[in-house]
Parts: C-alpha cells; structure tokens; sequence
C-alpha cells in the first residue's frame, strides 16, 4: 500500500496545481431517485426503461416497483416514498381525480396536468406513444355466435355472458361502474383475476365469454380475439406518461430529458412486443429493458 508523504513534506507539483481545482470544485452526489410502479408487467419494464436510463444519465435509483394498483402507487408518490412512476391520463382523470373520462388525448392531458399541480405537487412529463386503452374482447367464435362488433351489441346479451376482469375493475368509474352507467351492461357473472394472462386462459378454457383487455396487451398482437368497439365513448385516451413530484425536477433539472427520450420511443406495437418477451417468453423485465435502450441508442 502506497503511505502518503510525512507532515511537513511538499506536495508534489502536480498536488498543487490540482489542490485549487478540487477546492473551487466539491464533489457532488449523484441524486438519488426513487422509482416506482404499480403490479402488471408493462409496469414492471417502464419502471425499468426508466430507471436504466437515469442511470445512464448519472442518477442513483432506487427501485420500488410492483407496489399495488392505481390507489397504492398514487399514495406512495404523494407521501413522498418515490419520485415517479409511470401512469396513464385517463386513469389519472377518471380514477384520482374523480373527473368524468372524457375528452380528446389533448384534453385529458391538460386536466391532469393542472389537477395534479394542484392537488398534489406533481408533474406530469409529456407522455410517450402508448395510449393503453381499455378493451373488452371475445372470442371470434363468441363474436359470430352473439352478432357482436361493438360494446352496444354486447349490452344486449352481457345477462347471459360472464366477464373476466382484474382488481380494480370491479370499483373503478371506467370499469363495471361505467359499463352500467353509460351501456346499461349487467353481465350474468363476474370474475376477478389480478394476473392478465389468468384472463386469457379463462377465455380460452370457456371459464369467462369476455376479458377486459388492454391496447398494449401482447395477446391482441398474436391474434385470435375480437376487440369489441367502445361506440358510446365510454374510455378516455390512456396515454402513458412520468408523473413526478415537483421537489425531485426541481432538485435536479436533468430527470426529464432521459424519460422524454425513451418515452418518444415507446408506442402500442413496440410495448406489445417488450410485454410478450416478459410474459411469454420469460425473461425479466431488467434484461428486456436493457436490451431494448442498447438497440435504441440509449443505453
């Protein structure tokens, strides 16, 4: 081990021509970020995107992922447990804000912009391609057996038909609530399952006749499903965004030109396939993250 020169011995010149530069210059931490995420893969590999490429850019993150639903995420971000988290307008609007879902993308952004500044010191970043909307879906054959292309067709038979949904759908105004409130559907049996593929596996073993289903869902992509259209307009946009507490922007100004950056390359198609790859084909969300920002440019 190298010992350090006696007291009283000068400094070489190099050490002194540093010792002004490093004074002038205190070293600085890198901030520390905390990341979370609500419980579904898309989730689970935002959360990870975003959290890679703050790192890259020189954060200290700390993961908190796979919280709960929307209520457990929201109150982990407004009791400041983490910093952001990525979440969707329309469940932002209709869910937290308790404001009716409706209005184009542009619309729904600028009430939960101004709702969130308001009501909880947050922030919402611009959001990225995916719009995550809500679907209801059959199988073709169920389509072709029932005369069904739109949710206003489904009304009519939904007393005779079982619906598979998750958690929260039972509760939430776009959910069950808002199915009664703006087609008047009561199905004949509900049944909750809180991983998204249980739902498909109910659909295809004749368990349920209809799955609440998401654009993003890697399933859709692969086919074999009739996406029933939403005629009355019942769900707003669902566009995915960073929601980030006001003190963290403002304790380092760089968070948000990493987030902005993956979120331009983020749309349905491609977050359909960074699902299949977590669902399907099992790999894990770090390993999904990491390849797709090194094939980006981003790493």
């Amino acid at each position: 081990m190298r010992r350090p020169p006696p007291l009283g011995r000068p400094l070489p010149r190099r050490g002194l021509l540093a010792l002004p530069a490093l004074l002038a210059r205190p070293a600085r931490a890198a901030p520390q970020l905390r990341i979370g995420s609500k419980n579904f893969t898309e989730q689970l590999v935002v959360a990870e995107l975003f959290a890679q490429g703050l790192e890259g850019a020189g954060a200290r993150v700390e993961r908190r992922v796979n919280l709960g639903g929307t209520a457990i995420a929201h109150q982990a971000l407004t009791t400041g447990e983490i910093d952001l988290y990525p979440e969707y307008t329309g469940t932002g609007l209709g869910v937290v804000l308790k404001q009716p879902p409706e209005g184009s993308a542009e619309d729904v952004l600028a009430k939960v912009r101004a709702g969130y500044e308001a009501q909880f010191g947050c922030t919402w970043l611009d959001p990225s391609g995916i719009d995550n909307g809500n679907a209801l879906l059959v199988l073709p054959r169920t389509a072709e057996r029932h005369g069904l292309a739109t949710l206003s067709d489904l009304a009519r038979v939904a007393p005779q038909l079982t619906l598979a949904a998750g958690n929260e759908f039972a509760d939430r105004s776009d959910g069950l609530p808002g199915l009664r409130r703006v087609y008047g559907m009561e199905f004949r049996r509900f049944r909750q399952f809180a991983a998204l593929g249980l739902r498909y596996a109910a659909l295809q073993h004749g368990q349920a006749d209809v799955v609440n289903a998401y654009a993003t869902d890697w399933q859709i992509a692969v086919g074999g499903y009739t996406v029933l259209r939403d005629d009355r307009r019942l769900w707003p946009p669902y566009q995915l965004a960073a929601v980030v507490r006001q003190p963290a922007l403002r304790d380092w100004p760089g968070l948000a030109p990493p987030l902005l950056r993956i979120g331009a390359k983020l749309d349905n198609p491609v977050m359909q396939e960074l699902n299949r790859q977590v669902d399907q084909d099992g790999e894990e969300p770090r390993e999904v993250a990491a390849r797709f920002l090194q094939r980006q440019g981003l790493a």
